[in-house]
């Protein structure tokens, strides 16, 4: 019964996938202008396409696609009515892509339960070498996007549109997915003795080819950079930083720790990363003898040094820098993570812990290894 149950919420979910993409084909092709120009291409076809030609904008209308390179050739195409798609996301793409993931993490977990997989904390640590490649496989993109106006894009139109965001999330997706299917057919036939550690070697083979191509860029091209003293600086201090949490709290308030173990570490090893990575890029790459300038991207980081600059003084922020209370948040948060998922929720449903925290984890280390890896190549 419980496999029947598996097999009709499977259906299910493949029914609902299929009608919503029959749905809006339909209404691209009965309704062009509206559906397909005002909705599909406005708001996530466009921006992508642009950003793919490193142009300020692209407009659509009447049948016609232009690329524009000029911002004030964009306002005047917009104010002419004219349908304006710019890089980046809107209000519109961003609820359309949470919808879709969330949807999406549905059908992961029906694929997980039919093939009964996913409850052993072995996978959880295999995933690792997937984040760390998302994040690299992010800055190939940045890489890409540095190249001087009459360079021609090593990575062109349109095979550079899967390492354009938000496309470059689906990539990495249906890469990690992908390597899980193959990893664990591999293991019930018997050709691997253990499923979990295939599927690290593909996250590995996936990470090094990525950070290798970065290297080679590094070496031979002009607009990138090659500081290995970052990705040290990262690395160690976020190590220590959360290896001594980790130790701390295993000393003295063991029950934190007691229901994700390890696990708990590397959740906070992935936040000290991002945190660590957004330090150093906003106030320390001078004491590194890096003549680089980042400024926060994120609202909740920008937040933290606006309420920090208006707090301490400039005497004090002149030797701590500003940005040091984004990392004590991360780890805070990290830390209350790890203390929720006690061994209650790993007892009753493990799937679904684990996958949960894949994702916190996912949210932390991916864009930290962005952050880190991009100055480190000082693009």
């Amino acid at each position: 019964m419980d496999v029947i149950a598996r097999l009709d919420s499977g259906r299910t979910w493949l029914g609902t996938a299929l009608a919503a993409t029959a749905l809006l084909l339909v209404g691209s092709l009965v309704f062009p202008t509206r559906v397909y120009d005002g909705f599909v291409w406005h708001y996530f076809w466009g921006p992508i396409y642009a950003d793919a030609h490193n142009a300020a904008c692209a407009v659509t209308g009447g049948g016609t696609t232009e690329l524009l390179y000029q911002r004030g050739a964009c306002r005047v195409a917009e104010s002419s009515g004219a349908i304006v798609a710019e890089p980046g996301y809107t209000v519109v793409s961003e609820i359309g892509y949470m919808v879709i993931l969330l949807f999406m993490l549905v059908g992961v977990l029906q694929l997980l339960r039919y093939l009964d997989i996913y409850s052993e904390r072995d996978l959880f640590y295999a995933l690792v070498p997937f984040m760390l490649f998302g994040g690299v496989l992010r800055v190939i993109e940045d890489a890409n996007d540095a190249v001087p106006q009459g360079v021609e894009q090593a990575i062109s139109y349109p095979l550079n549109t899967l390492i354009i965001s938000p496309l470059i999330y689906f990539t990495v997706f249906l890469l990690t997915l992908g390597s899980l299917i193959v990893a664990y057919r591999l293991g019930r036939e018997g050709v691997v003795d253990e499923y979990q550690r295939l599927m690290a070697v593909f996250g590995g083979v996936f990470l090094v080819l990525s950070f290798g191509y970065l290297l080679f860029l590094g070496v031979t091209a002009d607009y990138v950079s090659l500081y290995p003293q970052i990705l040290l600086s990262v690395v160690v201090i976020a190590s220590l930083v959360s290896g001594g949490i980790w130790l701390g709290v295993e000393r003295f308030a063991p029950h934190i720790n007691a229901g994700t173990g390890l696990i708990g570490l590397v959740v906070l090893w992935g936040h000290a990363i991002d945190g660590v990575a957004n330090v150093i890029a906003a106030d320390w790459l001078g004491a590194l003898g890096v003549d680089l300038v980042y400024s926060a991207k994120h609202p909740a980081n920008r937040f933290i040094i606006d309420v920090t600059e208006s707090i301490l003084p400039e005497s004090i922020i002149a030797v701590t820098g500003s940005s040091w209370p984004f990392l004590v948040v991360k780890m805070v948060v990290a830390l209350a993570v790890v203390w929720i998922f006690d061994e209650e929720i790993f007892e009753e449903s493990p799937r679904y812990a684990l996958l949960l925290l894949t994702a916190i984890v996912a949210v932390g280390l991916g864009p930290g290894t962005r952050d880190m890896v991009r100055a480190t190549f000082g693009i």
